[in-house]
């Protein structure tokens, strides 16, 4: 399985790629307020590329349980600057992480080459268009409700046949919109109307969802079901859990996995590939 876009080819046979997180947002769970400087975002960038990140996932909102949404003009305020200061500048693609058509396009029009949409193309109809006319890849992702409301008790019958169903219908979408299936990614949704239990049988069961013949990408990094396995750790006591989660979602069938300690976890993907492709 392969992924060619623009001049980049990712073959998902020989490794597991890292997507390094950049927010730049004053609230995100993690690291919000922290690179929310243009010369301190751009800085970072350089520092994930150094550390080993093969993609950089931009985003300009967060999307953290219980979120406000911001407006598409703030949006593209925060996000614009960095990716043109990096566009020429870096040899690995920009993702743009936003469920908005407009900053997307923009954001595509600046230099970024992979979309990242948490609605899995489901909060702007105009969001499949923008993918097609660009012929960019998109991420698309399962999440039930909004970021403001989707930790209030999220209920499942059935849990991976409905997000598979989610997943499939999103597939539907895009291609309805002339969106190449070559460049579609499906992202599961750890922790976007997910309980702890959730995110496990996730992981566990990952491999069910190469049913769906996309890569499979996984964010895991530093959530809160990893806080709770350990004793109600803050997002910055979650980094050995984070590698434990990354390396079982390595081993289970993921493809990419989005982190936020690229240096740390590109030695853990190592180890974990070694295994997976041996």
């Amino acid at each position: 399985m392969k992924l060619k876009f623009h001049n980049f080819e990712f073959n998902f046979l020989k490794k597991t790629y890292i997507m390094g997180i950049l927010n730049v947002t004053p609230d995100s769970f993690f690291d919000g307020g922290r690179y929310f400087n243009l010369q301190k975002a751009v800085d970072h960038a350089f520092r994930l590329i150094d550390e080993g990140a093969d993609i950089l996932d931009i985003g300009g909102e967060s999307t953290r349980p219980g979120a406000e949404p911001v407006s598409i003009d703030e949006e593209l305020r925060r996000v614009i600057p960095v990716i043109e200061a990096l566009t020429k500048r870096i040899s690995i693609p920009i993702s743009i992480d936003t469920y908005k058509a407009r900053v997307a396009e923009e954001a595509i029009q600046a230099g970024a080459t992979i979309v990242n949409d948490i609605s899995g193309l489901r909060f702007d109809p105009e969001m499949p268009s923008v993918v097609s006319k660009y012929r960019v890849p998109v991420v698309i992702m399962h999440i039930k409700g909004t970021p403001k409301d989707m930790q209030k008790n999220p209920h499942y019958e059935a849990l991976i046949p409905e997000i598979i169903e989610y997943l499939r219908k999103s597939i539907v979408i895009a291609k309805q919109a002339g969106v190449d299936e070559n460049m579609i990614i499906i992202d599961p949704g750890i922790g976007f109307g997910k309980l702890p239990e959730h995110n496990l049988q996730i992981i566990k069961n990952l491999r069910e969802f190469s049913n769906l013949g996309k890569p499979i990408l996984i964010g895991v990094s530093r959530k809160s079901f990893i806080g709770k396995i350990l004793n109600d750790a803050p997002p910055d006591e979650r980094l050995e859990g984070t590698a434990a989660a990354v390396a079982a979602s390595v081993l289970n069938g993921a493809n990419i996995v989005r982190v936020h300690d690229v240096g740390f976890m590109a030695k853990v993907v190592k180890v974990a590939d070694a295994v997976k492709f041996s």
